[in-house]
């Protein structure tokens, strides 16, 4: 990989990891429509720790308090009513589903997953579920004619159903092209939760998937040696600082904007994606690693 390659991707990493577009994706159609091999699931995880210091950065005073509430809790019992401290937890128990089945379709998500048609077909799906999720919020809260309008729920009132329903949807963006954001945030939209609360549950909820699996990943590129690691820690500090800058302009978006663009997006990209595969214009496989 050059180093004009790893500032690219890492640009596109810091642009999409937080948008419901699918960094995974995009990172894997940066490499196809370049001409490039795809970067692999090990360079999209490194560089994703990058992303995932920015969340830390802009989160710092929510996730010590959390942290902070969470141990206190488990030596004072008066603690555990606080809701920093079940914050904690939820966090853990959303964390559970991404990181059994993480492991499990390690194979697939290396392997079959990477299909651009699978990708073109994610991009698109997701982006009518997301498109309907989104509607559904606008609706509550503008309210009708001959209804008034639905107030919609805060973090202060996530349990573990919610938390784990989230789990499962952060863990489809295990799929390229599902994207980690887009998926959390429908499924917080239609478990009736605010635009805001849904993202920022869904940043949280990334934190410990995203550092466990760029650390297993760093262990086997330590091991097995296949990683560029000058280039990909450049495309890693470029990712956090793109990253940061679209968490502040995201969070700010989400408050008064509607996701429609990203839904707009995402069908229009899947769709030209799949004409592409299908004229021969593009492989398949196009941008896979070379074997051997």
């Amino acid at each position: 990989m050059s180093w004009f390659e790893s500032f690219i991707l890492g640009l596109v990493q810091g642009l999409t990891e937080f948008l419901p577009v699918s960094s995974s994706a995009h990172l894997r159609l940066t490499a196809a429509f370049s001409g490039w091999e795809d970067p692999g699931a090990a360079f999209t995880a490194i560089t994703q720790i990058g992303t995932e210091a920015a969340v830390l950065l802009y989160f710092r005073k929510d996730i010590v308090r959390i942290i902070s509430s969470w141990f206190r809790s488990l030596f004072d019992k008066s603690m555990r009513g606080d809701h920093d401290a079940t914050m904690g937890w939820l966090v853990i128990v959303g964390s559970i589903p991404i990181g059994v089945l993480g492991v499990t379709l390690k194979d697939q998500i290396e392997g079959p997953f990477r299909d651009l048609r699978v990708t073109a077909t994610t991009l698109i799906v997701m982006g009518i579920v997301l498109g309907f999720a989104d509607r559904l919020a606008a609706r509550d809260e503008a309210g009708g004619r001959h209804r008034a309008a639905r107030e919609r729920k805060s973090l202060r009132e996530l349990g573990v159903r919610d938390g784990l329903i989230f789990g499962f949807c952060q863990a489809m963006a295990l799929i390229p092209g599902v994207s980690r954001s887009g998926a959390t945030i429908s499924g917080g939209l239609f478990m009736g939760y605010t635009r805001e609360a849904a993202a920022r549950y869904s940043f949280l909820l990334a934190i410990p998937a995203v550092l466990a699996s760029g650390a297993f990943e760093l262990k086997d590129a330590a091991e097995g040696g296949h990683v560029s690691w000058g280039p990909t820690l450049f495309a890693t500090v470029i990712a956090f600082v793109v990253g940061y800058a679209v968490i502040a302009w995201f969070m700010k978006f989400i408050t008064t904007k509607s996701f429609m663009p990203f839904v707009v997006y995402r069908i229009a990209l899947g769709v030209l994606l799949l004409v592409l595969v299908a004229m021969g214009v593009l492989s398949p496989d196009a941008g896979e690693p070379a074997v051997g």
